[in-house]
């Protein structure tokens, strides 16, 4: 069975089972997280949602910049008022620069990538520091927004705050 094929399974024993109704459009716990698409974190199971609970807003390092978009829809039209940052160890986005991807964009597809900043990083908690200070700043995302930073722990599941709390 192919992966489309399983998850096409997957996907009517979920209905069959399905027991939420139509859920309100805004998240019910009023919180946007920005995660990584990194396969090992499960971000329903790691931060405890349920269907309806929050917008999981998730890019190549669980990058701020490239999440804005979504969270100023979010905020602005859908009412969440705290931003998670997640970020994780053991991240692709600390092995390269953009140097290494825009020369294997070239050599692979013969295309000049040079104009895409791929948003690479060299320190994770610095990272998370900086992604949370970029929305705290941002003049599209209000003073009032509560904004926090975590590391995500592959290894062991835990989720490290950033924050002095």
């Amino acid at each position: 069975m192919s992966v489309v094929e399983e998850i096409r399974v997957a996907n009517q024993a979920y209905v069959n089972s399905r027991t939420q109704g139509q859920l309100p459009l805004p998240p019910a716990r009023k919180v946007a997280i920005v995660t990584c698409m990194d396969a090992r974190n499960l971000p329903a199971i790691a931060f405890g949602l349920q269907e309806g609970d929050a917008h999981v807003i998730r890019n190549a390092g669980g990058r701020t910049p490239e999440a804005l978009r979504s969270l100023v829809i979010s905020e602005q039209l859908l009412g969440t008022d705290t931003i998670i940052v997640a970020q994780h160890t053991d991240c692709g986005m600390l092995t390269f620069e953009n140097r290494d991807i825009h020369a294997v964009i070239h050599k692979n597809l013969d295309q000049d990538a040079s104009h895409v900043d791929f948003l690479p990083f060299p320190q994770l908690e610095q990272n998370v520091r900086n992604d949370v200070q970029f929305l705290r700043t941002h003049p599209l995302i209000p003073k009032s927004v509560n904004i926090y930073g975590f590391v995500f722990d592959v290894a062991t599941g835990r989720l490290i705050s950033l924050d002095a709390e």
